[in-house]
């Protein structure tokens, strides 16, 4: 069973990486609202999840099946419905509900290596949550100062924590001219609800660990969370603001935290130059952008849909 199980995680890690990749590209476009690039990052978080697709022969996948993988087929389109198909860019085996390898050292290989998964991917998980609970409990002694905003000596950057009920926590050496821009900044973080995302984007590189480029997806989506963040707060500044802003984060540049949503988080001079060269996002670039992730998603996310 494990065996099995990994076959299609790997199938999906495979599809999942293709879509990372064209998101990686699009990052560097630099017309592109720094927002629409980091809603562009569910699409290689949902191909990581999901083996089931809705068939479409507009996929991306209709075209490199002709070549890579094969399509089979889940459920056959019936009346208005959808088909659904999984894609298969491994073709190890010769039937699939169950599967049933080629050859006998096929299933042999994919049992040793479902198991080491299951291993290696229970352990990633158990350290990441244990990573979390340390975090939390040192932070047991914050000071409260009004609403949901603490600070405390232990940390170097100011974050948000929490999920539920997220904080704000400031480390107890920031200027008071920094913390207008400080509480704009995380309050965006936690009305987009980020540190759930942070925790669904570990997880996700914690069941695909054998894939370096989720790594380095995990990586690039941090960095692009802090940069659609300071988007957020610059489109309500004026030109001066914006330099104050500028100076705000590059006096709290500091460490990183895999589960909070720091101010000085990500890497400070692409960050800083992207607050000085802002510009506000027309009504005209929205909708464009809008069209263009809907055919991004429909082209990545569907399947093939010949058998």
């Amino acid at each position: 069973m494990p065996g099995d199980i990994f076959y299609w995680v790997l199938n999906i890690s495979i599809l999942g990486s293709v879509t990372g990749l064209i998101v990686l590209l699009l990052r560097r476009v630099r017309i592109l609202p720094r927002f629409g690039v980091y809603l562009l990052w569910a699409l290689p978080f949902i191909r990581l999840w999901m083996p089931v697709g809705i068939a479409s022969r507009y996929s991306l996948l209709s075209f490199i099946s002709r070549y890579a993988t094969k399509t089979i087929v889940v459920w056959e389109a019936k009346s208005v419905l959808p088909g659904l198909s999984m894609a298969n860019s491994i073709q190890a085996a010769e039937s699939y509900f169950p599967i049933v390898y080629k050859i006998d050292l096929l299933k042999d290989v994919f049992h040793i290596a479902g198991m080491v998964w299951v291993i290696v991917a229970v352990a990633a998980i158990l350290c990441a949550v244990a990573l979390y609970v340390f975090t939390k409990s040192a932070l047991s002694d914050i000071v409260h100062i009004k609403d949901n905003i603490y600070c405390s000596d232990k940390i170097l950057s100011p974050a948000v924590y929490g999920i539920i009920k997220p904080k704000i926590i400031l480390p107890t050496n920031i200027a008071d001219k920094n913390m207008a821009y400080i509480l704009k900044h995380e309050c965006i973080h936690i009305r987009r609800r980020d540190n759930l995302w942070r925790i669904v984007a570990v997880l996700t590189a914690c069941v695909h660990w054998f894939n370096p480029l989720c790594w380095i997806f995990l990586k690039c989506f941090f960095t692009d969370m802090e940069l659609a963040c300071d988007a957020g707060v610059l489109k309500e500044l004026d030109d001066n603001s914006k330099k104050e802003y500028a100076s705000a984060l590059l006096s709290c540049a500091a460490g990183k935290n895999y589960y909070a949503s720091a101010f000085g988080g990500a890497k400070t001079r692409l960050r800083i130059e992207n607050i000085l060269s802002y510009k506000k996002l027309t009504l005209f670039s929205g909708v464009c952008f809008a069209a263009l992730f809907i055919v991004i998603a429909v082209t990545v996310i569907t399947n093939a849909a010949g058998a």
